[in-house]
């Protein structure tokens, strides 16, 4: 790229660990910030001790996943000596940010009211469980307890499933993308106004935020939506999982010109005169009807003869395993490589979603455990002598 990076210049602290805070920060750290991962001296991040793919003493795949391009220091917030190497770096940073669980940044002074004596704009980013308020503020809570709780495990599967978790951890995901937009936010009003302030994200009001159009439904109208076969949309219908000659394809006719251009691409245009599916209302009342004559069509050929047959008339995708998603051409734009000393060869790794001029951003592999400890140390002042009496200590 010709010219920097847009976060170039920023310095980001963050006591972080596993997913959702190293998730947010990532996004930073590619965009160019400079994040100084804080962790502690024994162990680090609990993601670099989750399996089960490992590359050696204190590090993994799972670790890899959410912290490319950032920097390590090692260093015991909990001590009084370890506050006061935080409250020098906090001099030259200009964000802060933490996943610890809600009761804990006060303690630990990791909020504004500590740190903006020591830097007014500092801007201090909070995502915990349930929030730093509240009788819930001091536990702990994981995604999967929060798309139990928000409601998300009674809308997802089959109708006669039990309750049933997504795939992925999207609260985790969601919460580190909310993070990252918060500290964006603080940064340009830090800079426009020389003050930061905290900002606070609770997994759960996220996930609560993610019921989206449900939750207007049953706001407004106490409507309370379950679960339809076949992964189905709640309202529109044919927009739903298909069978296949050899598989299964995604047909999404969300508008009624859809259902017109699907009945006529897959031969059966008689089905808009058919006074069960004439209309929207129709169509959903009348779903399982409509689901058998489409699964007697979609039989008779395979997934890629349809996502032939339909792709850029009707919105089609295939229904794909994570081997096929990745291995797929498609995907290759979505890919890159960074070198890692325990992974011969180079490691294989996701690129950012974000396009720079039309150009994926660049990646790094994440940081050995301490591995810019003393580099950041001396960039922040200390000498050498200081460095090592805080090592000899357990501090860093």
């Amino acid at each position: 790229m010709n010219r920097p990076l847009p976060l170039s210049g920023y310095r980001i602290l963050s006591a972080e660990q596993y997913g959702a805070g190293p998730y947010g920060t990532m996004f930073l750290a590619q965009l160019g910030a400079e994040v100084i991962k804080i962790e502690p001296p024994k162990g680090g991040d609990s993601a670099r001790q989750s399996g089960p793919y490992y590359l050696g003493p204190d590090d993994s795949l799972f670790y890899q996943t959410f912290n490319l391009n950032k920097r390590s220091l090692t260093l015991d917030t909990r001590t009084e000596a370890g506050r006061a190497v935080l409250h020098r770096l906090v001099k030259t940073a200009d964000a802060i940010t933490n996943n610890a669980r809600g009761d804990l940044p006060a303690k630990l002074g990791l909020d504004y009211a500590t740190l903006g004596a020591i830097n007014p704009a500092i801007v201090c980013v909070h995502a915990s469980a349930y929030g730093r308020s509240g009788k819930r503020a001091s536990w702990p809570g994981y995604d999967y307890l929060m798309q139990a709780e928000a409601g998300f495990m009674a809308m997802t599967g089959a109708p006669d499933d039990p309750p049933t978790r997504f795939g992925l951890s999207m609260v985790d995901f969601i919460t580190g993308t909310m993070l990252a937009t918060a500290t964006l936010a603080g940064l340009i009003e830090a800079r426009a106004t020389g003050r930061g302030r905290d900002f606070d994200l609770a997994l759960l009001d996220a996930a609560l935020h993610q019921t989206s159009y449900p939750a207007f439904w049953y706001l407004n109208e106490g409507y309370e939506t379950g679960r339809a076969p076949r992964s189905a949309h709640p309202s529109v219908t044919p927009s739903q999982a298909f069978r296949t000659a050899d598989g299964w394809v995604f047909v999404m006719a969300q508008l009624p010109k859809f259902w017109a251009l699907l009945a006529d691409a897959i031969g059966a245009a008689h089905l808009k005169d058919d006074p069960r599916f004439a209309t929207v209302p129709d169509r959903l009342k009348h779903r399982d009807d409509l689901t058998t004559i489409l699964d007697g069509i979609f039989l008779q050929q395979p997934t890629d003869y349809w996502v032939a047959k339909l792709g850029g008339v009707v919105p089609v995708a295939p229904i794909h395993g994570l081997a096929q998603a990745l291995d797929n051409p498609r995907a290759a734009d979505m890919l890159d490589t960074v070198e890692h000393p325990n992974k011969p060869g180079s490691m294989r790794v996701l690129a950012n979603p974000i396009k720079l001029d039309g150009a994926r951003l660049p990646n790094r592999a994440a940081p050995k455990l301490g591995a810019d400890t003393d580099a950041v140390l001396a960039e922040a002042g200390f000498a050498p002598e200081e460095i090592a009496e805080l090592r000899a200590d357990g501090v860093i």
